[in-house]
């Protein structure tokens, strides 16, 4: 998939066994409570969701998503039903990806490097209503040119449910622009985000060699760069401390 491609059909599946979250005004991150029943009816509506439609379904839907969309990033239906249209996706990357670098080392090998990708950087892709969750991250990650395993990574979706904020994770098979077909173009009902895979600890042994001596070397950096703070702060308490015993002895 590039990014000017057209991919397409106007199928989706809600697995049940999405990992789902929720946020609060105060933005708290928390696991879905199992007790709240209005929690549940909330998130199950998202669930009831229609699958699939007929043609005249997504024709008429997509006419609606054109006449209310504000940043001219309209969809395009074919006469064989596939359409196409555009998903913006936030970058929510916590830890360093592997880059592939344009100079080559010896023998002609890539040279590659790992550092952060900015936070909260948004991208926009071009891709059809038939494109999976997994397309979808492989086109992001080739976008910056990351070498990394696209199963490093997963996709959410967050939408907005009566003054609280849900986090869902897509399965691999499931359709983004379908979701954001029957979402509209609204992102506060509906954003996607990119995440490395919450599995509660690093899987290590999914990063190659040069990978982790990357990453060993970005540890070493930043501990030197803490190292440095610490001298200087203590640095400046000495020479604060000096000061002020000069002052109470007064000159000599």
């Amino acid at each position: 998939m590039t990014w000017n491609s057209t991919m397409s059909s106007g199928y989706s599946s809600l697995e049940e066994d999405s990992e789902e979250y929720f946020f609060t005004a105060r933005t708290s991150f928390f696991k879905k409570p199992s007790g709240k029943v209005t929690v549940n009816k909330d998130v199950e509506k998202e669930r009831e969701l229609r699958t699939e439609f007929s043609r005249e379904e997504i024709r008429q839907r997509i006419e609606l998503y054109n006449s209310v969309t504000k940043d001219h990033l309209k969809m395009t239906l074919s006469p064989t039903g596939v359409y196409t249209g555009f998903i913006k996706v936030q970058m929510d990357l916590r830890r360093p990806v592997t880059v592939r670098g344009a100079q080559r080392g010896a023998g002609g090998a890539v040279v590659e490097e790992a550092f952060y990708l900015p936070r909260g950087v948004t991208n926009t892709l071009h891709i059809s209503s038939c494109n999976t969750v997994k397309q979808v991250i492989g086109a992001l990650l080739s976008k910056f040119t990351v070498a990394d395993n696209p199963a490093k990574y997963a996709l959410y979706k967050r939408y907005r449910r009566e003054e609280q904020v849900y986090v869902c994770k897509l399965a691999d098979g499931e359709q983004p622009l379908f979701l954001r077909l029957v979402a509209g173009p609204d992102t506060d009902t509906l954003s996607f985000v990119l995440r490395e895979q919450q599995t509660g600890e690093v899987m290590w042994d999914a990063f190659s060699i040069p990978e982790l001596r990357n990453f060993l070397r970005i540890l070493d950096k930043e501990e030197d760069e803490q190292r440095q703070a610490v001298i200087r702060r203590y640095e400046a308490y000495r020479q604060r401390l000096q000061e002020a015993l000069r002052e109470v002895r007064g000159p000599s």
